[in-house]
């Protein structure tokens, strides 16, 4: 089938692009729109046209598999250059998603008409990119400055109602797409072209003053990304040197960014997220129907689980110990689902249909409709080995058993069950409704068909899910614990807690190891820690540290102190007595300290995951050095422009 046809609906010209999956801007996409706009022009009786795209979506952006080759012609800039030159008004007709190339191109056309449940936005900046064909210099030209650098330097899509209202398209259509750009298209049609974008004024500009806050701000928010600062850069350069300056400074920076680091980084974990939960021998496998999730444990992971099913469409039942229990769940399910009503994410009548489809129960019993099951209840082996044996003997057959466990063997946890072949480990990220990461845990008994199911309850939650295999702490935590040792390592060995953080936010982390804990609630580890202390390698050097604090009772920021002080707004200051604790454990260990600087930090954090990841792999636990990059990205704050531990070992 052709990439792009054209077809004529009376006066009116209709140019389609299908080019499966998401209409990407590709060679043969630009080389069809040049020869259908070539047609359009020579063709006296096509008074209008309409670009429209087959499938699910509109254009969703460039073939980024394009990247790192030579260019070839047309290029998107000089396509867009033709829509704009062409003498009879064309209408984008936009569904799905318009992001990118693709809102560059509905930019090229006079007049743009969306339908309800589209989004448009220009997201370069997510690949270390800025648009590259014309968008910092067009955008402005049609909406505020503001929204224009809202737009493109957080590289969010925006609805088709937020479009409309900051007049970034003209129309919504209600009912069928064509058919209301071909209604359209008559109230324009005798009309003459608007005045191309490229050749207006911007809508307004900003101060010298207003442009250095908003430096500033985009500064601050990309943490160690230059994209961003780039692209308001371009926006600025746009607006006060005209049209033409901008469209060059926007090509030459786009280069320049095309084959840099950050990008290469950003693009690697872009593919990296796509990639990672395509199992081949899951090929085939049909996974079971998902209807009903059943929560064991209302609290905050339980609750957060529960919230993600409901939100994901189906119908939830917490089991909890007791009413107040159950009652505490329910109350912070319906917290959460507060909060995205307040934030305009959900409808009072989504709230009330959400709430509806929540229930909760002490009684396992009811869970016998429940098509998969997770239990997020304390770390404990018994208390698991007591839920999974109660879970076996109510569910039915085909119920997929799931532990949330962050630690503990699953394989153990599955002993309990009549058929462990249906148990598997969903370790979910706190907040479980916010978080994107899950780590799918295969155990040894875990059929395809489990799997499969597990994978998508994944996609259905929008998690970006990565399998692993069993092991203490999976993948994720298993690093992490690595890295942490050799921070406390650091601590006795000449480094402050507010030393070593401040080395991982300047790296580009968005908080701190020590503060993470903190946030974290340092009882949590310390439990850990008790719990394999008899399995501890005596000679392996231990840093007690942590203990100490928990047995000062100093738990984090829960309670105001922790490897911080946190005064009544929550605010962390570095605490002179937790210093003097390190410095203190030093001396009795009789070890001389010395100053580490912030590159010392970083290469002893990321020798540290890297040689974990190393063994990782070796181990079978991660099918890939992808997955590893995927799950600290993603649960663990690594710094997405840096592409992950090993893909930054590779790339040196």
């Amino acid at each position: 089938m052709a990439t792009v046809t054209l077809t004529l609906a009376d006066d009116v010209a209709v140019i389609t692009i299908n080019n499966p999956p998401i209409n990407a801007t590709s060679h043969s996409v630009r080389a069809g729109l040049v020869d259908a706009l070539d047609k359009i022009e020579k063709d006296a009786a096509i008074k209008a046209a309409i670009l429209i795209c087959d499938g699910k979506t509109f254009i969703a952006g460039a073939d980024v598999s394009e990247f790192g080759q030579p260019p070839k012609n047309p290029i998107l800039p000089d396509v867009i250059k033709r829509l704009e030159a062409s003498t009879k008004p064309i209408i984008a007709a936009i569904h799905g998603h318009a992001l990118g190339g693709g809102l560059e191109v509905a930019l090229g056309c006079h007049y743009r008409i969306a339908d309800t449940s589209a989004k448009l936005g220009l997201p370069e900046v997510n690949l270390g990119l800025i648009p590259g064909a014309g968008g910092t210099v067009r955008l402005p030209r049609l909406i505020s400055t503001e929204n224009a650098i809202s737009l493109i330097t957080g590289g969010k899509p925006v609805s088709a109602s937020a479009a409309n209202d900051m007049g970034l398209i003209d129309a919504i259509a209600h009912g069928e797409l064509i058919d209301a750009a071909k209604d359209f298209a008559k109230t324009i049609i005798d009309q003459p072209c608007p005045t191309p974008l490229v050749d207006r004024a911007p809508v307004d500009t900003l101060s010298d003053d207003q442009w250095q806050e908003t430096f500033a701000a985009v500064t601050k928010k990309a943490r160690g990304q230059i994209a961003p600062q780039i692209a308001a850069t371009a926006i600025r350069t746009g607006i006060e040197q005209g049209a033409e300056a901008g469209l060059l400074h926007e090509r030459e920076k786009f280069v320049e960014l095309r084959d840099s680091d950050q990008s290469k980084a950003l693009r690697h974990i872009f593919f990296a997220e796509r990639s990672v939960g395509k199992l081949p021998d899951l090929d085939g496998v049909k996974p079971n129907t998902l209807s009903e999730i059943g929560v064991i444990g209302g609290g905050i992971m339980g609750a957060g689980i529960a919230t993600a099913s409901l939100l994901a469409g189906f119908k939830v039942k917490i089991i909890e110990r007791n009413e107040d229990a159950c009652a505490t769940g329910h109350a912070t399910v319906e917290k959460h689902l507060t909060g995205s009503l307040k934030r305009g994410l959900i409808s009072q009548e989504r709230f009330d249909s959400l709430m509806a489809s929540l229930s909760t129960s002490m009684d396992y019993a009811d869970l016998g409709n429940a098509d998969l099951v997770v239990e997020a209840v304390f770390e404990d082996m018994s208390v698991k080995h007591d839920v999974f044996g109660k879970l076996s003997l109510y569910c039915k057959p085909t119920a997929v058993l799931a532990s949330n466990t962050s630690y503990l063997d699953i394989n153990e946890i599955a002993v309990k069950c009549v058929n462990p072949a249906r148990v598997i480990g969903l370790h979910f990220f706190s907040p479980a409704h916010i978080m994107k990461l899950l780590e799918i845990v295969r155990t040894d008994k875990a059929d395809a068909q489990s799997l499969a199911t597990a994978f998508a309850f994944a996609r259905k939650l929008g998690k970006i899910a990565v399998p692993c295999g069993v092991c203490d702490g999976f993948i994720g935590n298993r690093i992490m614990s690595a890295y942490r040792k050799h921070c406390e390592y650091m601590l006795e060995d000449g480094a402050l807690p507010h030393q070593i953080d401040d080395a991982m936010v300047a790296f580009g982390f968005p908080m701190g190891l020590f503060a993470m804990q903190d946030m974290a609630g340092l009882e949590i580890s310390w439990a850990t820690r008790k719990r394999l202390a008899p399995f501890r390698d005596p000679s392996e050097r231990y840093v007690a540290l942590g203990d100490y604090l928990c047995e000062m009772e100093r738990f984090g920021k829960k309670n105001g102190l922790g490897w911080y002080r946190y005064d009544e707004t929550g605010k962390a200051q570095p605490d002179a007595d937790v210093d003097a604790l390190v410095i203190a454990d030093s001396a009795k260990k009789g070890i001389t300290r010395r100053n580490f600087t912030h590159d010392e930090i970083i290469e002893t954090i990321l020798s540290a995951m890297r040689n974990e990841g190393d063994k990782i792999l070796a181990e079978g636990i991660a099918n890939s050095p992808d997955a590893i990059d995927v799950v600290m990205i993603n649960g663990y704050g690594f710094p997405r422009h840096k592409g992950g531990p090993m893909f930054l070992t590779r790339s040196k």
